[in-house]
């Protein structure tokens, strides 16, 4: 298949995100793109997708409407997720320009994406440990994957780089990524056998100077919103 360029749709994209070779080699083969070299999980990153203007202008709009994160299957732990989170607004022309940059650069099918959400942490603030599927077994699994299904693929972007702190380690391989602004960072949550993958397991850690921001976009099994 040939590689489209980042401004692009792929004309048949790879469906809900779910393990693809041919996703992997789309993302393989991007300009600029690194693999983290793990058997374990399948880890992207490509340093300036966004550029700083794009970045501030997302950045105001989490200011703008930010509230305290929360959790599925809250563990007890009122220290678990401390950050703020914003539900961007996908009429807002800034959210829907990088909307469609996400879905050109990586070829996922939009209607199988979620809301994309803006995350901001303080000094102190962070999300300990966690992969972004959730389980089967949790509580509130029919809740959050009974129309939608499970995730598949995480789409992260850093906003800006704080005074200190704040990298995502990915706690089975040992991979700390420091902020940077504009860094796009992208996972599959699955196994190459379509499982679910546990090494995914990933840490905000806490900033120790300064503020930062990123937006997340997940995609899903099946159509967002869809029966």
């Amino acid at each position: 298949m040939a590689d489209a360029p980042e401004n692009t749709p792929l004309p048949s994209p790879f469906g809900s995100g779910l393990p693809s070779e041919g996703l992997t080699a789309h993302l393989t083969g991007k300009p600029g793109v690194q693999r983290v070299p793990s058997p374990k999980l399948t880890l992207f990153l490509r340093r300036g997708f966004l550029n700083p203007e794009t970045c501030a202008a997302v950045i105001a709009r989490i200011d703008s409407t930010r509230r305290p994160s929360t959790i599925s299957d809250d563990n007890g732990d009122a220290a678990f997720r401390t950050s703020e989170t914003c539900d961007l607004d996908p009429l807002d022309p800034v959210v829907a320009e990088v909307e469609t940059k996400i879905m050109a650069f990586t070829g996922l099918n939009p209607v199988f994406g979620e809301p994309m959400q803006g995350q901001r942490y303080a000094v102190g603030q962070e999300f300990k440990g966690h992969t972004d599927y959730f389980e089967p077994s949790g509580v509130d699994y029919e809740r959050y994957c009974g129309v939608a299904g499970n995730r598949t693929w995480t789409v992260m972007i850093y906003l800006n780089e704080p005074e200190a702190g704040g990298a995502t380690r990915f706690k089975t391989i040992d991979k700390i990524v420091q902020p940077e602004t504009g860094k796009l960072l992208a996972w599959n949550n699955r196994r190459p056998d379509g499982s679910l993958n546990p090494a995914t397991i990933h840490q905000g850690m806490k900033v120790r100077s300064g503020v930062k921001y990123v937006i997340t976009k997940w995609f899903r099994e099946k159509p967002w919103g869809w029966a």
